[in-house]
């Protein structure tokens, strides 16, 4: 495993997290297997308090756990658009997040390391290490990025860089 981003499985969706074995990451993985077979049923929800891309992240599912393992956990679903160029300001994940590339192909900076996804390529970002960028990699169309999220209720989605 490489720090900062497991690269799970390229090419696959996000139930590629399934092969892990730990105690959270099964509980994650059968908590996002279930919001995915409910996924079509639920309002969309937009949440613009948190950002680090010009076109705010969008909050597509929203969730509230309350199973005697998961209590009181949230699961959202975030989609984020990158405009053509447009790279993303520095900021930290308080959370485990997963993210799958839905389109473009994006150039990431995540704890000190760069790495370059396309259309298909999922991966992982520890809690509270440093995203120090995203960038779409297009001149001419965006990029859209889904990520997954679950944390306890109410924490926020990202905590931007503070400048230096």
């Amino acid at each position: 495993m490489t720090a900062g981003i497991q690269h799970l499985a390229t090419g696959t969706a996000l139930a590629g997290v399934a092969s892990i074995k730990t105690g959270n990451m099964k509980k994650i993985t059968l908590t996002f297997l279930t919001a995915s077979a409910i996924f079509a049923a639920n309002a969309q929800h937009t949440d613009h308090s948190e950002t680090a891309t010009a076109i705010p992240p969008k909050v597509i599912y929203s969730r509230l756990l309350n199973t005697p393992s998961l209590k009181d956990q949230e699961v959202r679903m975030v989609l984020v658009t990158f405009a053509p160029g447009e790279k993303s300001s520095g900021h930290r994940h308080p959370n485990p997040t997963f993210g799958y590339v839905v389109e473009g192909e994006l150039e990431s900076t995540f704890d000190g390391k760069v790495y370059h996804y396309k259309t298909g390529d999922t991966f992982y970002e520890e809690p509270n290490k440093l995203h120090a960028s995203t960038k779409n990699m297009s001149k001419d169309k965006p990029a859209k990025l889904l990520a997954f999220i679950i944390s306890d209720k109410g924490s926020p989605i990202l905590i931007p860089e503070k400048s230096k």
